[in-house]
């Protein structure tokens, strides 16, 4: 989910910068023109970790700024179809939860929480399974798979998830299953041991 990419760029520097560090100005121009924003071939840029300026700039007619080549690293997150995993819900809705996924946050649709009819308490923020009775919360932790993306140029992008596969869900629903399947496993290997 997460890169580190290089990229090369040219730094404008104002006269009004021109008795400060290099470095130090041009990573305050890179994070501006970078840092928060969606770039289709990159994914959301979070942070300009480092840059590397050339000390010679150019400059053009009519134009007091110096232009300057730099290579900057840039800390990406680029959410994948069919990746696994885990965030918190940090909304609830009548129509499914959002879920923090690195730095956007996930559409949970109430059609891909589990298979069962889910109810919506307005009041308290809750989903809850009507036969299971299992509840969705603020706060909760979950694990899921990407099943959407849609990262366009600029600040927005969406992200659709999906918990309604084995091992995928609530983080206690997930060691729930896991306890119950594991005594199965140990008395399998127990019978098998004594023949």
């Amino acid at each position: 989910m997460f890169t580190l990419t290089e990229i090369e760029d040219v730094v404008a520097i104002p006269p009004r910068d021109f008795g400060k560090p290099l470095k130090k100005v041009a990573l305050e121009r890179l994070r501006e023109a970078y840092e928060g924003k969606i770039i289709e071939e990159l994914g959301y840029v979070v942070m300009v970790v480092d840059v590397e300026v050339d000390p010679i700039g150019m400059l053009l007619p009519r134009d007091g700024s110096t232009y300057h080549r730099a290579k900057a690293k840039l800390l990406c997150f680029s959410p994948r179809i069919q990746e696994v995993g885990e965030g918190e819900i940090v909304e609830i809705t009548e129509f499914g939860a959002f879920i923090r996924v690195g730095p956007l946050d996930a559409l949970l649709h109430i059609s891909q929480i589990m298979d069962d009819y889910i109810t919506y308490d307005e009041r308290h923020s809750i989903l809850t399974g009507k036969k299971t009775g299992k509840k969705l919360e603020v706060g909760d932790d979950i694990r899921f798979r990407i099943v959407a993306v849609s990262l366009a140029h600029g600040t927005t992008g969406k992200v659709g998830v999906t918990t309604r596969q084995p091992y995928l869900g609530k983080i206690e629903w997930i060691k729930e299953s896991l306890e119950k399947a594991a005594p199965k496993s140990e008395k399998a290997e127990a019978v098998a041991g004594e023949k």
